[in-house]
C-alpha cells in the first residue's frame, strides 16, 4: 500500500546496483554535527574526501533520533551542493510511524532514494533497554517494509560480524539479519570490525543460509588508544585480543599507535578485496586524514585519479 509519496523518485544512482557491479565500491560515513565547530569540521572533511570520488557517502542518525532534522538537512545539502551520492540513515528509536513517514517524505522530496534502515540505539547508552515507541515499530525489518511501501527507495540494512549486542547467539543473529534482507533490503553494511575473518565468517554463514544479499564491509582505522574503547562501546563487540596486544606495546607512543592503526586497516582491506568483498565503507568520524591514508594505500596509482 502506498503512503501517498511519489512512486518514482528523481533519477539518481541506486546504491544496490553499484554494489552489485564487478568492481568493489568505496564509500564514506559522516555524522551530523551538533555544534557550529562540528559543522565546520564535517564540511572540511567532506570537501577533502570529495576529490577521491567515492561511490556514495552516508549520513548517520543520532541515537534516539536526536539528529533527525540535521541528518535530513545534511543529506539534502550533500545532494545539492556536492558531486557526492548521499545515503541517509533512518532509525526507529523514539519515533512513531507517522514521524517516520514524515522523515521519509522529506527524503523523497529532496530526491534522496538511498536509505540505510537501522532500528537504532537508545539515547545516552547503546546498551540500555530498547523501548518501542507506543506508535512505532519494533524491528528494523518493519522499517524496511515502511520504506518499501513509501516509494522507489533503495534500502540498506546493518550487519554485525560479531553479532548484534542484543542477540543471544550467532544463529539467532543470522536469522534476524536474513529476515531484514527478505523484507526488502537491497544490501547491507557491517558494523565496524578489525579482523577480516570476522567479516568472512559473517558472509559465509549468511550464504550458507541461502541469503545472497551483498554485504559491504564497514571499517575504521584505529588512530589512538581511545578508538579501541569507543569501538567496543559503539559495536558491542570485544576488540580482538591479539590486535589489542600489538597496540598496547606502543600505547605510550601516539604516532606509533596511529601508524599501526593505518597499517592494520589497509592490510585488512587488501585481504577483503582479495576475498571479493563487494565494497568498503570507511567510518570517518568526520575526519579525513586517516581515511585518505588508507585509501591511498589501496588505490592503484594509475587508476585512482587522486591528487597527491
Amino acid at each position: 500500500m502506498s503512503l501517498g509519496l511519489p512512486s518514482r523518485l528523481p533519477a539518481s544512482p541506486v546504491i544496490g546496483d553499484l554494489i552489485r557491479r564487478s568492481d568493489p565500491t568505496f564509500s564514506f560515513e559522516f555524522m551530523p554535527p551538533k555544534t557550529r565547530e562540528a559543522e565546520i569540521q564535517l564540511w572540511q572533511a567532506i570537501r577533502e574526501l570529495e576529490p577521491l570520488r567515492p561511490d556514495f557517502v552516508s549520513i548517520t542518525y543520532g541515537a534516539g533520533g536526536s539528529t533527525r532534522d540535521t541528518t535530513v538537512s545534511v543529506t539534502e545539502r550533500v545532494a545539492t551542493e556536492t558531486t557526492l551520492l548521499p545515503m541517509a540513515h533512518l532509525t526507529a528509536v523514539n519515533h512513531s510511524v507517522a514521524e517516520l513517514r514524515n522523515v521519509i517524505g522529506r527524503l523523497a522530496g529532496a530526491g534522496i532514494r538511498n536509505v540505510l534502515a537501522i532500528r537504532g540505539d537508545p539515547p545516552g547508552d547503546p546498551a540500555a533497554e530498547w523501548i518501542q515507541h507506543p506508535e512505532g515499530v519494533l524491528y528494523a525489518e518493519e522499517l524496511v517494509r515502511l520504506l518499501r511501501a513509501a516509494g522507489a527507495f533503495c534500502v540498506g540494512v546493518a550487519a554485525f560480524p560479531y553479532k548484534h549486542p542484543r542477540s543471544p547467539d550467532i544463529e539467532s543473529d543470522t536469522r534476524n539479519f536474513i529476515r531484514k534482507c527478505r523484507a526488502g533490503a537491497d544490501f547491507a553494511i557491517t558494523q565496524m570490525f578489525f579482523e577480516a575473518d570476522e567479516y568472512l565468517r559473517l558472509r559465509d554463514r549468511v550464504a550458507a543460509a541461502g541469503c545472497e544479499t551483498p554485504i559491504v564491509a564497514g571499517v575504521m582505522p584505529v588512530v589512538r588508544m581511545a578508538t579501541i574503547a569507543r569501538s567496543e562501546h559503539l559495536s558491542g563487540a570485544p576488540f580482538p585480543p591479539a590486535l589489542l596486544a600489538r597496540f598496547e606495546r606502543v600505547a605510550d607512543d601516539a604516532a606509533a599507535v596511529r601508524s599501526l592503526g593505518i597499517e592494520l586497516c589497509a592490510e585488512m582491506c587488501r585481504r577483503l578485496l582479495d576475498e571479493g568483498v563487494p565494497g568498503i565503507h570507511f567510518i570517518t568520524m568526520n575526519r579525513s586524514t586517516a581515511t585518505r591514508e588508507v585509501w591511498h594505500q589501496l588505490a592503484p596509482p594509475a587508476d585512482s585519479g587522486i591528487a597527491a
